[in-house]
């Protein structure tokens, strides 16, 4: 099988090495914060935080307190709730900006992933004649391809000949950095847009997106990322890096509940542009306008510009709580537990004899993040209902990948251990 953990972690196929790891583990209390589903009576393995991260226990308290500042105070709630309904996503400014990697300034909640993509297609993508092309990676999640394929035929033009998607080379499954690289050298000319994800969803590979951006810049173009499975999951640097623009979801690693609010980073040579093209709504008009209700749009000078509609409490709330659990872990502290649990998770699958499969995500911790990408050349939905019976919550992608992802906020590496437990099983 491919793959391999961390040279310079050693690890031990025994019960008690994982006990002892949990042990020490200074981020083991955070397990209790969440809410497990349950299986036949017991906590479920879960390794599904790549696509919908647990509950928080104190998210119930936040919503209730939101309900009883409505209740109580109803329209007042805009300025005197305990947090203020008026400039609610400013909450999300601190622990976000670690998160990616940016100024406060820089990162801003609105909408969804996928509409906010569109937003900042309609300021970064303007093709023309000379300069039109989009690279973008081959299996990018539907979502992304969906929306650069209309958002290209909008302007007028033929995706077919428009977009350029960067494949695996023959019988490989990961994307080489160097042919991403070679390509956008190759349409430098009539590049405008690069637009990756910084993780791909199905093979768990996290691209080079530092290199990218640069490669991007040379050619004239911008450098644009879908940080769906990166955001709270990788180290991200997007302001150094000079990335122009990313989107994320914030119910995958970050835990804000289904269909949370989305995540909008703009490096800050554009949030603080007020004259930069976009589509402008009430609450990205500067506050000290917003209120004298005239005509001509004034952009905030941040990403908060961006902002369309008035704050959705109810739809930003469990992200506020989940992100209280990220602030009091810390960042680093998250990510060193991430790569030491992958990389726990590796050693142990390739010590499995009785199923094969390949690890399809890059061996190196450098490259990937909180999942590995198990693929099946045979009996994949039987192993995955099998897991499933088992009560190891993981998903399944076509053709014959099941990922699993080890959250480093509530998994343990008791956790890992029983998932190899049980697999050994598996005839």
């Amino acid at each position: 099988m491919q793959g391999s953990p961390e040279p310079t972690l050693v690890f031990e196929e025994t019960s008690g090495f994982a006990q002892q790891k949990d042990r020490e583990d200074p981020l083991a209390s955070f397990r209790q914060q969440f809410h497990f589903p349950q299986h036949q009576g017991k906590d479920s393995l879960y390794f599904c935080g790549n696509s919908l991260g647990l509950l928080p226990r104190h998210t119930e308290a936040a919503i209730a307190q939101e309900l009883k500042d409505w209740g109580e105070l109803a329209i007042g709630g805009y300025l005197h709730a305990k947090n203020p309904w008026m400039r609610y996503q400013d909450h999300f400014k601190t622990p976000l900006s670690k998160i990616a990697g940016c100024l406060e300034e820089e990162v801003t909640v609105m909408n969804a992933l996928t509409v906010n993509l569109h937003l900042l297609l309609l300021t970064f993508y303007h093709p023309d004649t000379e300069r039109y092309k989009i690279i973008m990676e081959a299996g990018a999640f539907p979502s992304d391809q969906y929306a650069l394929e209309t958002q290209v035929r909008w302007h007028g033009f033929d995706p077919a000949e428009t977009i350029v998607e960067i494949s695996p080379r023959e019988g490989e499954k990961i994307i080489r950095e160097e042919d991403i690289l070679a390509a956008i050298e190759e349409h430098k000319e009539n590049l405008a847009l690069v637009l990756f994800g910084g993780i791909n969803y199905y093979t768990g590979q996290l691209f080079d997106m530092k290199a990218i951006t640069a490669a991007a810049h040379r050619a004239g173009a911008f450098a644009g990322f879908d940080l769906a499975h990166a955001a709270g999951n990788v180290s991200l640097q997007l302001h150094d890096w000079e990335v122009d623009f990313a989107v994320w979801c914030s119910y995958k690693y970050l835990n804000g509940g289904p269909g949370a609010v989305g995540g909008v980073y703009l490096h800050e040579k554009y949030a603080r542009n007020k004259d930069l093209v976009r589509m402008g709504g009430w609450w990205g008009n500067d506050e000290s306008t917003r209120f004298k209700m005239q005509k001509g749009f004034i952009a905030k000078p941040e990403a908060n510009g961006w902002n369309l509609s008035t704050a959705q409490v109810f739809n930003m709330v469990a992200l506020k709580a989940s992100l209280e659990l990220f602030e009091a872990a810390g960042m680093p502290a998250i990510l060193r537990k991430s790569r030491e649990l992958t990389a726990y998770l590796a050693f142990l699958l390739q010590r499995l004899n009785n199923i094969r499969f390949d690890i399809l995500t890059p061996a190196s911790p450098e490259r990937r993040g909180a999942q590995l990408s198990l693929y099946f050349k045979e009996r994949s939905k039987e192993i995955h209902e099998k897991m499933i019976g088992a009560g190891i919550v993981v998903d399944y992608r076509e053709p014959g990948v099941v990922r699993v992802a080890p959250a480093p906020l509530y998994n343990s590496f008791g956790d890992v251990y029983r998932l190899y437990l049980i697999l050994e099983d598996f005839k």
